[in-house]
This record gives structure tokens, sequence and C-alpha cells, in this order.
């Protein structure tokens, strides 16, 4: 049997107790007994909201080979019906396994941070290495305390190419997580106005971005965002922590992997990018020039590693946006369509600049419209006024004349528009997304973003929900 670990290295790893009779090895690793299978160990791990322990019965239930549980709460857990490893610390515990996974993997290692791109980047990664070797990549925007360790004990010892996403909302968060990685290659994609309500200015952002390069092995290079203000201090700190091979990345002149033109199109780009002095066409099945800046990081990390260039170049033709972000559905309404553009995982300042971008460069058929349907951007502290009334520059620019808002932060753009413009505004989402509901129409292009704790994957998913799919066979009248 392929073990991703056998029961034997887990309580090495772990400093765990068996208690029952454990099987030889388990294949996979879950923290969700809703979705665990049969063969995997469950983790009861204790989060903010939740404690694993008290679903350990569901995912005995689901099929559980094992529970990886905590001393303390052993005694009040009643009868287990599958062996356990008992541990002091649940989350503890998976960090040792995950430690135990980077030491015995022989892989390349990538790890991506930046206050924008990171999950697109690492998801481009994934897409891009592939042909020249098996990659393990981080589930979803798993780059947490949790997701990290969580990443790292599921990599296959067989993995050729691992690629980490990392993020943080406050110093001192991605340190403990990238010494856990130990990379060889580390990405920052870009540092923009994002959880300002925990920084004091973008080089404060920029500083604890920069953590990544402290766990970067002996060797290891780096790869930076050229035309970023803030490319010589992440320069400056990457050569402090005695990394030698710093590359580039973006349209800068002296940038290392440099993107030459760009052609953008309603649902897709064409880039010419410039690697070692050679020029090559990229086609991406997905339109904004910040993916395409995306797209240069993962070609340059592809350079770095040594994976095949030209596969990696074919795959990002088909290329689809991940739900949440940017993800496109031409839904059918009064035997025509309109389309929906699905940016509602998360917001900031730099973010929602691309995805006004991208509706701008979109085209309504017929009487359609371009509608920026927008919600508030979290964790912006002190600035939260001003960079919400700042949205109206790009909006204006875009030449956007209708936008849909919700959300108390978002009377501050109300009030920076003209009259002009066509603005709704509601307090709620939910309210918002009757609006939306009720007043799209035939040919409209519709752009939702809000951070995620605004929820406005409710109103795609009510447009989805009430407009079914327009069939390719079908035809707008």
């Amino acid at each position: 049997m392929n073990w991703l670990w056998t029961t034997e290295d887990m309580i090495a790893a772990m400093a765990g107790r068996p208690f029952g009779t454990l099987p030889e090895g388990i294949t996979g690793i879950s923290i969700d007994s809703r979705s665990i299978a049969p063969g995997e160990a469950f983790f009861a791990i204790k989060g903010d909201r939740v404690d694993g322990h008290d679903f350990a019965s569901m995912a005995m239930a689901n099929g559980a080979a094992l529970l990886v549980v905590s001393e303390a709460r052993l005694p009040a857990m009643g009868r287990l019906t599958v062996p356990v490893i008992v541990v002091e610390d649940v989350l503890a515990a998976l960090g040792k396994l995950a430690i135990a996974a980077r030491a015995r993997s022989r892989a390349q290692i990538v790890a991506v941070t930046g206050s924008v791109g990171k999950t697109t980047t690492k998801e481009m990664l994934r897409r891009v290495l592939a042909p020249s070797g098996k990659v393990h990549a981080s589930v979803a925007s798993f780059n947490n305390h949790w997701g990290v360790p969580l990443t790292l004990a599921r990599m296959p010892l067989d993995t050729y190419f691992g690629v980490f996403e990392v993020g943080m909302n406050h110093p001192d968060e991605i340190r403990p997580l990238v010494k856990m990685i130990k990379p060889h290659v580390a990405v920052i994609t870009t540092i923009a106005p994002a959880h300002l309500g925990n920084f004091k200015s973008i080089r404060e952002i920029a500083t604890a971005k920069a953590e990544i390069f402290e766990g970067v092995v002996p060797g290891g290079q780096v790869v930076l965002n050229r035309d970023n203000d803030q490319f010589n201090f992440l320069e400056r700190t990457a050569q402090a922590w005695g990394i030698q091979h710093i590359h580039s990345f973006g349209q800068h002149a002296k940038a290392d992997f440099r993107l030459a033109e760009f052609n953008g199109a309603d649902q897709s780009s064409t880039l010419w990018i410039t690697i070692d002095g050679e020029t090559k066409e990229v086609a991406i099945g997905a339109p904004g020039r910040h993916i395409a800046e995306n797209a240069l990081a993962a070609l340059g990390v592809v350079k770095i590693v040594g994976a095949d260039m030209q596969q990696a170049i074919g795959a990002l033709a088909t290329l689809q946006p991940e739900k949440g972000r940017g993800r496109r559905h031409r839904l059918a309404i009064e035997r025509s369509s309109f389309t929906v553009v699905d940016e509602s995982y998360n917001a900031n300042p730099a973010s929602m600049r691309a995805a006004i971008a991208v509706l701008a460069s979109s085209v309504p058929t017929g009487t359609g419209r371009r509608v920026a349907v927008l919600g508030d951007m979290l964790e912006m502290g002190d600035y939260a006024q001003k960079v919400h009334s700042d949205l109206a520059g790009p909006l204006l620019a875009a030449g956007i004349e209708h936008v849909w808002l919700a959300g108390p932060e978002m009377v501050a753009l109300k009030e920076s528009l003209p009259e002009s413009v066509q603005v709704v505004h509601h307090e709620k989402t939910e309210e918002l997304a009757e609006h939306v509901l009720n007043a799209v129409a035939a040919g409209d292009v519709l752009m939702v973003k809000s951070s995620l704790g605004i929820g406005f994957g409710k109103i795609v998913a009510a447009l989805l929900d009430k407009f079914p799919p327009f069939a390719d066979t079908q035809r707008d009248f």
C-alpha cells in the first residue's frame, strides 16, 4: 500500500502515544469530519469557533482510519471505534508532522506571498509545473497557521514540486510558517494597501511580507515585482538575509522576466515576455493585466527550477479563474444572456482597481451595461474612508456608469461619485442582492467584489440560483 504516512513515522514525528491497535498507515489527513475519506487520519484541531474533538464521532462514521486527539480531551470522548494517537496539542502535533514532511522531501519547494495575487500565482504554478513533475500545492487559500502545516503534512514523498501560499494579517505571522516550508524559491507578487488597519504604512506591510526571506534555504532564490514601489527595499532586505540570487519580473527595463507587450481581451489575454533575451508569446485563458503579471512571476519560477518552459506556456492557454477570483458565468435572461464576473472572494484597493480594469475591458451585448457591484473592503482602519472614496477615480476612468454598493464604508464612494453615475447603495448585502436580482438586464456585465466578510458570494449564488446557464447553442436576441 502506498501510504502517505506510516503510523510508526507519525508517532515518532509527533511524539504521540498510541491508543488502540493502529493501522499500518494512512492515505491522507483531514481536519474536516464532513469531507474525510476512508483511510485518512482526522486531526481534532481546536479552532477559534469550533473544536474538532466535538466532531470525532462524525469523522469515525465517515471512515476515519484513526484520530489524533489531545490528552486533555481523551477521557471525555466516550466510546471510540477507531484507534487514536494521543498528543499534548493537536495543532502543534500537526506542525511537527509538517516539519517531518519537509525534512523527508526531495521536492523543489516554492513559497508565494504578496498583498494580492497569491492564490492566482499559486494556482498558475500548480498548472505550469505539472508537465514537468508531480506537483503538491495548497488547497484553496490554506495559507495560515493551520493551512500551511496541513498542506505540508499532506505532501506525498514522491512530490517533485511543492507550492505553498503564505498569508498574513499581522507582523510575525509569515516567519514561523516559512521556517516550516523552507523554500528553495520565495515569490512576493506585490506590496499593496491590504490589512491597513493592522499596519501604519505600506513599508510596514512590506517588512511583514519580507519575513518570507527568513526561511529560504541556503543558496535559495527570490522573485520580486520590479514595478512595485517597494522593490528596492525588498531587494536590500533579501540581501541582508544572505540571499544572493534575486530575480525580478515586470515591465521595468531591468526586469529579468519582462512583460514586453500586453494585449487584453474580453475573456483572455495575450502577452509577450522576454526571458534571457528571448521573447515568447503567451496566451492566457483569463483577462486582466494583473493576471499577466502573475503569469510572468510563475514563468519566472519555471525558469528558475528548470521546468519545461514551452509546456508551461501551453498550460496557461486553458487557465480559468478560480471561484470568487474572476470566474465568469454567462446566464440566461429573457431569451438572451448576461455575464457575472465573480470577484467575491476578497478585496483591497489594489485588487479592486484590477477588477475594475477587467470590467472596463468587458464587452456588454446589445443595450447591456457594465455594472460594478461593490462591497466594503475590511481591515482598512483609519484609511477606510479614503481608500473607499478613492475608488471613484478608477471607476470614472474606466467609464463605469452603473455602480451598485453595499456596506457602511461604501457610503464614502457613493458620495465621491458624480451625478452622471447611477449609484445604488444599501446598508446590507441581502438588500443589495435583492436589488441585483431585480435590476439585472439582458446584455449586462456585472462585476461582483467585496471583502470575504461582507458576503458578496451570496449575491453571486443568488444569481446562479435564479438564472440558468446560457447554453452555447442558444442565441442572443
